[in-house]
């Protein structure tokens, strides 16, 4: 007996499904990074990140997140986070700090990492941490959103969260070079090809406005490029002269052209290599 068309068709897409995914093991480690293909939840059991105290120059940005950051993981209500400006200046390490600051309080909070390019799969993620006892930070660094790219859609699902409504104990934090998540070339050829203007911008630019929290970070100056690197010193025994440092430390930032919090760490790592010190916890 020949087999019904209807038949074989439901077979053959039960057999292209993917299989269902076993609930993730939330006390396995209080930081997950999400994949595809399948769909699961990584643990990260060891994660780069450095003390809050040794964040210098954020004062206001610090006391606002970690503030926000304490709410969330006492199961008040809080604000998405966006944290845009300058390159180098702290914005994913402060997110990872307070994270962990925060968390040796509160042991149920998670930092879940998502990259950009997967935010089409964002309804499926959400609907696995809906129901959990746990509190969960999505953390996608680097955000923005190029020419003809659609993504910025799917992250309106974790801002807005759609006809059930973002997840009570999911937040999103998010870095970004740029205020609006895209770049300006972008927003002036909105306006000046579509038919409605003004319409065409509005809703990519409207999309930063989703976030409850925004935080700006600036380039440094001298003197706080050069207390970034003597706090490091301090912080893992590391020994020289104020002299010598300042000297080292300009003359490393002027051979990059630049100056920032990844900058001076960089000079750090260098300077405690030729020290023989080692920067392992």
């Amino acid at each position: 007996m020949t087999p019904d068309p209807m038949e074989r068709i439901a077979a053959a897409l039960e057999r292209m499904a993917p299989p269902p995914q076993a609930r993730p093991d939330f006390s396995a480690a209080p930081v997950f990074v999400w994949h595809l293909d399948p769909d699961r939840l990584q643990p990260v059991t060891k994660v780069a990140r450095i003390a809050l105290s040794l964040l210098v120059g954020l004062d206001r940005s610090r006391d606002t997140l970690l503030a926000n950051t304490d709410q969330f993981a006492r199961g008040m209500p809080a604000n998405n986070a966006l944290l845009w400006g300058a390159r180098g200046m702290g914005k994913s390490s402060l997110v990872k700090s307070i994270h962990g600051e925060v968390q040796a309080k509160h042991e149920a909070l998670r930092l879940v990492e998502l990259h950009r390019e997967d935010f089409p799969s964002v309804g499926r993620l959400l609907n696995m941490l809906r129901d959990e006892p746990y509190r969960f930070i999505l953390f996608c660094d680097d955000l923005s959103f190029g020419h003809d790219d659609a993504h910025y859609k799917s992250l309106k699902a974790v801002l807005d969260g759609g006809i059930e409504g973002r997840p009570d104990n999911v937040v999103l934090y998010a870095t970004s070079n740029r205020r609006h998540l895209m770049p300006r070339d972008m927003i002036e050829n909105e306006r000046g090809s579509a038919i409605n203007p003004s319409e065409a911008v509005e809703e990519k630019v409207s999309l930063s406005d989703r976030f409850g929290l925004w935080l700006g970070f600036h380039p440094c100056d001298q003197d706080q490029y050069l207390e970034m690197i003597r706090r490091y010193c301090d912080a893992y025994g590391v020994r020289i002269s104020d002299e010598d440092l300042r000297a080292e430390a300009i003359e490393w930032q002027a051979t990059r052209g630049s100056r920032s919090g990844r900058v001076a760490w960089q000079y750090f790592t260098d300077l405690a290599g030729r020290r023989g010190v080692t920067l392992a916890d």
